[in-house]
């Protein structure tokens, strides 16, 4: 393993073997475009969507320089020593339940990085990826008004490589990030995970479309938020706190507060200690 007090050797994605596993006939994903650095690959694909681009396109950065989180925080991380991509989809006008797709997306990084590692992480709902108690992922999925109908645009950041210096400071309230390599994880190849983060991540969108009872089954295996009591920091300054029991049918959580059952479609979920 290498050493956690030094940044390792980070090696480029292999662009033409990435997109020979990603772009295949039949599959979603019909164009992969690998980028050095940008600003926000979530902010490219809007744009694209805007002016028209089709649905399936995927962009992978090698470095982000201006990432955002969800609730606009900021996600960064050394060229290199991280997956930066996101995704353009254009679901069914009439389609709903679209608070389920960032819990697709979680659920697509946990078990890329279990296939990949033996390692398991958990979803926190609604975006975050965690593993041996700290951030190792974080999904920001965003809803864009085109003039060809509504799309997804969505971005997913797992930390690979970054070593205890190269995260931020730990929160105040909350999980401090990590990453793989920190984590235990064996050395990993980052276009390996990028390949099997989309083919999960494009599996779980078709259940989306056609099977949310096995959709649901998936998401409730990999959460760790439900059966969690936890504070719900609604906007408007709202804020509940309970046992997380469970997700409605637009994929929204359930608490169990002593006021009375409340769901929360969006808010900030901190995990409350027992």
């Amino acid at each position: 393993m290498a050493d956690r007090h030094s940044p390792p050797v980070r090696a480029a994605l292999d662009v033409g073997r990435l997109r020979d596993l990603v772009v295949r006939p039949g599959g979603l994903w019909r164009e992969l475009t690998v980028v050095d650095a940008t600003g926000s690959t979530n902010a490219d694909l809007r744009a694209a969507a805007t002016a028209g681009a089709n649905a399936g396109a995927v962009l992978v950065a090698e470095e982000q320089l201006a990432g955002r989180g969800r609730l606009g925080r900021t996600w960064q991380a050394p060229a290199r020593a991280s997956v930066a991509v996101s995704v353009l989809l254009r679901p069914p006008e009439d389609a709903d339940g679209w608070g389920w797709l960032p819990l697709v997306a979680g659920t697509a990084v946990a078990e890329a990085v279990r296939g990949l590692t033996g390692l398991t992480p958990g979803v926190k709902w609604p975006n975050d990826v965690l593993l041996a108690g700290g951030k190792v992922a974080g999904i920001l999925a965003e809803r864009v008004t085109t003039p060809d109908g509504p799309a997804l645009v969505a971005g997913v950041g797992v930390n690979v490589s970054q070593t205890g210096d190269e995260l931020p400071p730990p929160p105040a309230d909350g999980h401090p990030s990590t990453s793989l390599l920190l984590a235990g994880a064996p050395e990993i190849d980052r276009t390996d995970l990028t390949a099997a983060l989309l083919d999960r991540l494009a599996e779980g969108y078709r259940g989306w479309l056609v099977d949310r009872t096995e959709l649901r089954r998936r998401c409730l295996e990999w959460s760790v938020t439900v059966g969690t009591r936890v504070r719900a920091e609604l906007p408007g300054g709202v804020v509940h706190q309970g046992l997380a029991t469970g997700l409605d049918g637009d994929g929204r959580l359930v608490v169990a507060t002593p006021e009375g059952p409340v769901v929360v479609g969006a808010g900030d979920i901190v995990h409350l200690r027992r």
